[in-house]
């Protein structure tokens, strides 16, 4: 069996809504089990009330000492000028004790993310959060060409080859993630768990 985590942080529900499109690509691959869990909030209630925030998401919060018990992990989160979110980051400042026993070394690792606009930092923030995935000594996939809308020039969409993204504009021009960034969670997730489960299974072989 391969254990597959998807662990995000949502503020407005855009990556909450990839995270369990990953969680449905991983799901896709035989004897793979798939949690889907958040990271706390660290904003008040009272912040999040007046910024709009989806609260009450219906994942159940992880701890970081429970990383270890999985093969691969996907990791979510918005960018915040090019980098991952506060709560992400406090949440990974707390697996200092897992880095020290080289717990996650060998593990599969990805990200995805989301940005209001087209430029707004999405493979800046993917690519800062490798940093942290490698210090872990965990070994990093991301969304392959072999997912061909990669280079589809017909409408607007998230993207890149570090892994999958949305664009969810602003005011008037908000938007949840499009069926088109959906397909990439998925294919994304399917990709990890495929690889993770190769890992397992060679793991087990020797």
């Amino acid at each position: 069996m391969t254990n597959v985590l998807v662990l995000y942080y949502s503020s407005y529900g855009h990556i909450e809504v990839m995270a369990h499109a990953q969680a449905e690509g991983a799901a896709r691959v035989p004897k793979t089990h798939v949690v889907v869990k958040q990271v706390p909030e660290l904003v008040s209630p009272e912040i999040c009330k007046a910024a709009g925030f989806v609260v009450n998401q219906r994942a159940d919060y992880a701890v970081p000492d429970e990383l270890e018990q999985y093969d691969a992990i996907i990791f979510g989160t918005p960018t915040r000028f090019g980098n991952m979110a506060a709560q992400m980051r406090n949440f990974l400042d707390q697996t200092g004790a897992l880095w020290g026993r080289g717990a996650l070394v060998g593990k599969v690792g990805s990200v995805f993310t989301s940005t209001a606009s087209q430029h707004g930092g999405q493979e800046t923030t993917i690519t800062s959060f490798h940093s942290t995935l490698l210090h872990h000594g965990m070994i990093i996939v991301g969304l392959p060409y072999t997912f061909k809308d990669l280079t589809t020039m017909r409408e607007i969409t998230g993207g890149t080859p570090y892994g999958a993204s949305c664009v969810t504009g602003a005011g008037s021009e908000l938007r949840m993630p499009t069926a088109l960034e959906l397909d990439m969670c998925r294919f994304q997730g399917e990709h990890v768990a495929r690889i993770a489960s190769r890992l397992v299974a060679g793991t087990a072989a020797i």
